[in-house]
């Protein structure tokens, strides 16, 4: 299977106009036209891996505390989408296996980001390796990190599948040679930038070291941001909102 990157890659789903890291994000996403989309996933305390970006349940979920302590069956019945619009109270927090299986069926890429708790770096590991290693899915997919530890772990459990290395202002290396030599040295084939950190040269050693690039931000990415950076050389953007590129995806 040829692995490319589209231009556009829904933010844990379409995080703007829908409860973020839902199935029902990812469907909305599959209504605009996206081709890909972005997830984060972390474990259960019996190990079965699922949708969150946090640390804690606090924000997303009708949850408390970190989900480490809790089983998964005891996390699905938490309502997963009020904090975003009370008509969302019926959205539950869904399984990387459930949304593999979605996206195999409608025919969209998957990033996988690993957000390990504190202390549970390999059991997400395997447990997400355990997963994708069983679980029978055509849809193309990628997995990545800010941590290097669970990177490492993943490429040498899996050393076909495509891995990403996520960067912010917090953990950018003043050694641009230095950081793209551990890349290659560790097999990483694509690196996420922060859209704060991006310059002309990160991009230009970007390619000159054979590297796929995107970009992400804490916020949504504006169309006329989003050109300057593709002239730049970025091959894709996390958006969370996709209202403004209907024209570009449509075209997909």
């Amino acid at each position: 299977m040829n692995f490319y990157l589209p231009k556009l890659i829904g933010h844990r789903g379409i995080k703007d106009l829908a409860p973020e890291n839902t199935l029902f994000s990812i469907i909305k996403a599959k209504q605009f036209n996206l081709r890909w989309i972005e997830i984060d996933v972390k474990i259960s305390k019996d190990k079965i891996p699922f949708l969150l970006h946090d640390d804690n349940l606090d924000r997303t979920t009708s949850g408390k505390g970190i989900p480490t302590q809790y089983l998964y069956k005891q996390i699905l019945n938490l309502d997963a989408g009020s904090w975003f619009d009370i008509k969302f109270k019926n959205l539950y927090t869904p399984t990387l296996k459930e949304v593999l299986q979605y996206c195999s069926q409608n025919n969209i890429g998957v990033n996988i980001e690993l957000k390990p708790n504190i202390g549970f770096k390999k059991a997400t590991v395997l447990a997400v390796v355990k997963l994708i290693k069983k679980l029978k899915f055509s849809c193309p997919y990628y997995i990545s990190s800010f941590d290097w530890y669970s990177i490492n772990l993943t490429r040498k459990l899996l050393p076909e599948s495509y891995i990403g290395i996520l960067l912010d202002k917090n953990n950018m290396y003043n050694n641009y040679q230095y950081f793209f030599y551990k890349c290659k040295k560790n097999n990483i084939n694509i690196c996420g930038f922060n859209k704060k950190i991006i310059s002309k040269k990160l991009v230009k050693t970007s390619k000159k070291y054979g590297m796929l690039i995107t970009v992400y931000s804490s916020k949504n990415i504006k169309k006329t941001e989003a050109n300057y950076l593709w002239n730049l050389g970025i091959d894709s953007i996390f958006i969370d909102n996709p209202r403004s590129y209907k024209k570009i995806l449509n075209s997909n």
